[in-house]
């Protein structure tokens, strides 16, 4: 299970001019739907996070990411799977993204770790494919 704090990496303390109470809102509803994919994927014990809540200096900071990525309005958690069985298990259930109400970028494109969003990409899709670069773990499929 993530906590809030876990999700915050301390970000809530050392950035709190731009922790709005909509980014709180956010944080909170994003740690509830994570909660609930790793609770039906049998994950206990996946209770930490590669990255939560960024706030922009952060986000610039982070090598790859979007300028307009959701973690800037904590509406999207990276999970730790360097093993990549979650990524599996979710593209065998991805049924479950709907039920949630998430996104998924897909596992090519992140080869250690699981991206998961509160908010539809452009595309709509459920799994999608964040950018036009070729893809980390091009043996990742995903049917």
């Amino acid at each position: 299970m993530i906590s809030l704090h876990v999700y915050w990496m301390g970000r809530d303390v050392t950035h709190t001019e731009e922790l709005t109470d909509e980014i709180q809102r956010n944080a909170q509803a994003t740690v509830d739907r994570v909660n609930e994919l790793l609770a039906r994927a049998g994950r206990p014990d996946i209770n930490t996070v590669n990255s939560g809540w960024r706030p922009q200096g952060v986000n610039d900071a982070t090598r790859n990411s979007a300028t307009n990525s959701r973690h800037l309005t904590a509406q999207a958690a990276d999970l730790p799977d360097a093993d990549r069985l979650l990524a599996d298990w979710v593209v065998d259930n991805r049924v479950v993204l709907e039920e949630l109400d998430l996104y998924m970028e897909h596992p090519g494109w992140t080869p250690s770790w699981l991206h998961v969003q509160t908010v539809a990409p452009r595309s709509g899709r459920r799994i999608f494919i964040p950018n036009g670069q070729p893809p980390a773990d091009p043996e990742f499929i995903v049917a």
